[in-house]
């Protein structure tokens, strides 16, 4: 069904819209048709069974030159059948979280009348993504309207029309009032406190409320190293022995802090009911391409491509590649020394304040490159990473954060380990990390929040001059808003967040304890971050869709990798201080001999301290066995019942004097 949306604005017909469909701009009638009837049509059918409205609004002048927009919804029957199909957990009415099912809907905690409010928002636009994205061909050969866009039993619509350039975007709307509830207790009201995370997830998902509670957790965990950091500045500069205390300290600090953080993960996920929840299976990613064949799962026609030619895409192309970025890195760091040893020639020759101003330039010089080479290589080794061709998003996000991690470890650490290594300079190095730190932080904000929200807000004013001119000072009607959302900037998700703490724990986790004011200051850029994060995510970006997210994923396996080889930095450093070498005077085989075997020893207590403290708090984990033990009773005794009555109906069947027969299964 299409209706004018000014309808809906005037108080007409009763529709929520959730979700937004662009189509391109000269998308053939024939397939706008055939794409909402089977997007309307009835499951039985094949179709989605949702309802659309097309986006119209002003004259048709102002309607020429404009893609094709339609706003999704759907009944509270069909989400809520949606969010049985989708395998969304919710609260029962004993506590425990259990898979939603419709026959047992009264059940569940908060359902009253027809569930009217039972799914939040988040919720809703997910479950219509879903139903979107499992929209299928039936016995269309080819998209109606487009000979050439061919199409075969069971292929995803939405990813063939998207892969083709025919669909643009589809995102979820926001919704004005609660995005002013969002907004005035997320960032509008800056207090020192924690942050409103129902909310958050109630609005965006799990995904990104579990982002920004990492986010937060990681920035309280912090507090005991800058309150520990900050006598240390002040009074224990060279103080070896002192210095050695806090790098053993931080040893301990950073497995302590991942160690809780996957159980804290663990308890949010429960009580959001995605710790449990069984992930659903991966379609193939719309850029997949290949010869159609048979997947020996499903059973259903789709692209296949040999995984022979995509590792010899990875070890013939995508390895050398990331090798010659490491090099070039490693090659611009070289640049770097040259210049500060120009800079210290020229202080040495003529020490005064501008020469004293110059030694500082070229770290700045320096980090600005950083974030510059990071940022060309991120969009490299995206286009690389598509044309090797993973079948699947997942397979495509690790190996894109692979090759991501280990470029920006050594584009940004590579010049602090060979100061503190091969030229064991220890003011060269608290100089080098203060400024890569400092730079760096103010860069991101800048890049981040600032820049993207000066470029959206002079886009909305041409928008809202147009609009004022025709409607004075009245409320923007829903069709601008669309119109204004459309054009926003997509949130690529938290990749690039956390990939910036990544960064930021290797700099207060390698070296805090050459520089123990780290972790004070990444801790004041955290709590910048978090406004600047919450204002770009209602203002700046697209609302994305929320994503069921039980952990941080490989992102785990990055940082504890990263207090790993901590550990062995620290060790190293502190097998450089001088108090250290004078117990070692003329044996510097011994010396390595001794720390390696530290080394080993803080290896070996991390990865005890590791086991000792379970990932999932003991009480969820009995809560979890419990729901487990009583699913395994409910199936045992359907299926039993379901013997006994087929027992019943074959015996009736059956002539009693048949022994012969009796043995057999009576079904």
């Amino acid at each position: 069904m299409q209706n004018n949306l000014s309808d809906y604005d005037n108080g007409g017909p009763l529709f929520a819209p959730l979700v937004v469909l662009e189509l391109a701009q000269n998308t053939e009638a024939e397939t706008i048709t055939w794409l909402l009837n089977r997007i309307t049509d009835k499951q039985q059918n094949g179709g989605a069974e949702l309802l659309v409205e097309q986006v119209l609004g002003g004259g048709q002048e102002e309607q020429k030159g404009k893609p094709n927009i339609f706003l999704v919804g759907s009944t509270w029957p069909r989400l809520l059948a949606g969010a049985e199909e989708v395998g969304l957990f919710k609260e029962f009415n004993d506590g425990t979280m259990r898979g939603f099912t419709f026959s047992n809907r009264e059940s569940f905690k908060d359902f009253q009348g027809d569930g009217d409010g039972f799914l939040n928002i988040a919720e809703c636009q997910y479950i219509i993504k879903y139903e979107l994205d499992t929209l299928r061909a039936k016995s269309e050969a080819h998209v109606p309207g487009y000979p050439k866009v061919k199409l075969y039993p069971g292929k995803s619509v939405i990813r063939r029309l998207q892969s083709k350039g025919i669909l643009v975007q589809y995102f979820p709307l926001h919704d004005k009032e609660e995005l002013k509830r969002l907004s005035f207790s997320w960032y509008r009201n800056i207090k020192l406190s924690a942050q409103p995370l129902d909310n958050i997830r109630h609005y965006f998902g799990e995904g990104l409320a579990l982002y920004f509670r990492f986010l937060e957790f990681f920035t309280f965990a912090l507090v005991p190293m800058a309150l520990i950091g900050i006598p240390y500045y002040l009074f224990a500069w060279e103080d070896y022995d002192r210095y050695v205390l806090f790098a053993v300290f931080n040893l301990m600090w950073s497995t302590v802090f991942l160690e809780l953080w996957k159980r804290h993960s663990a308890q949010l996920a429960y009580g959001w009911g995605t710790l449990s929840r069984k992930k659903a299976f991966e379609e193939p990613r719309p850029g997949f391409h290949g010869v159609l064949g048979l997947n020996p799962v499903t059973g259903r026609e789709e692209p296949v491509y040999p995984s022979t030619k995509r590792q010899l895409r990875i070890y013939l192309v995508s390895v050398p590649f990331v090798l010659l970025c490491l090099y070039l890195s490693l090659y611009v760091m070289m640049i770097y020394f040259d210049m500060e040893s120009w800079a210290l020639s020229i202080y040495y020759e003529d020490p005064n304040f501008w020469t004293g101003v110059l030694l500082f330039i070229p770290s700045i010089i320096y980090a600005v490159v950083i974030e510059f080479m990071n940022l060309l290589y991120r969009y490299a080794a995206e286009i690389l990473t598509n044309w090797e061709n993973h079948r699947l998003e997942s397979s495509f996000q690790n190996h894109l954060v692979l090759k991501v991690l280990v470029f920006n470890f050594v584009n940004c650490f590579a010049s602090l380990f060979y100061i503190a290594f091969v030229m064991q300079d220890m003011m060269l190095l608290r100089h080098s990390l203060a400024t890569l730190l400092i730079t760096s932080q103010i860069l991101n904000q800048v890049m981040e929040a600032f820049l993207p929200y000066w470029l959206q807000r002079r886009r909305n004013k041409k928008v809202h001059k147009k609009v004022r001119r025709i409607l004075g000072d009245k409320e923007l009607p829903l069709v601008v808003q669309v119109q204004l959302e459309s054009d926003m900037n997509t949130y690529l998700g938290t990749f690039d967040d956390y990939l910036e703490q990544f960064l930021l724990f290797g700099y207060v986790s390698l070296f805090s304890c050459v520089y123990p004011l780290a972790a004070l200051l990444v801790i004041l850029n955290n709590m910048t971050e978090v406004y600047s994060d919450a204002f770009k995510m209602c203002h700046v970006y697209k609302r994305p869709f929320s994503e069921p997210a039980s952990d941080i994923g490989v992102w785990q396996l990055a940082f504890e990798t990263m207090s790993a080889i901590a550990v062995v930095t620290n060790c190293a450093l502190i097998g450089l201080s001088p108090q250290v070498k004078a117990y070692f005077p003329e044996a510097d085989t011994q010396l390595i001999l001794t720390v390696v075997a530290i080394e080993h020893v803080l290896l070996a207590f991390k990865f005890i301290l590791a086991f000792i403290i379970p990932d999932v708090p003991k009480h969820i984990q009995i809560k979890l066995a419990k729901l487990e033990f009583e699913s395994l009773e409910a199936l045992k005794k359907k299926s039993q019942g379901f013997g006994r009555k087929c027992w019943r109906i074959q015996r009736s069947r059956r002539p009693i004097s048949d022994e012969k027969q009796r043995g057999h299964h009576p079904c």
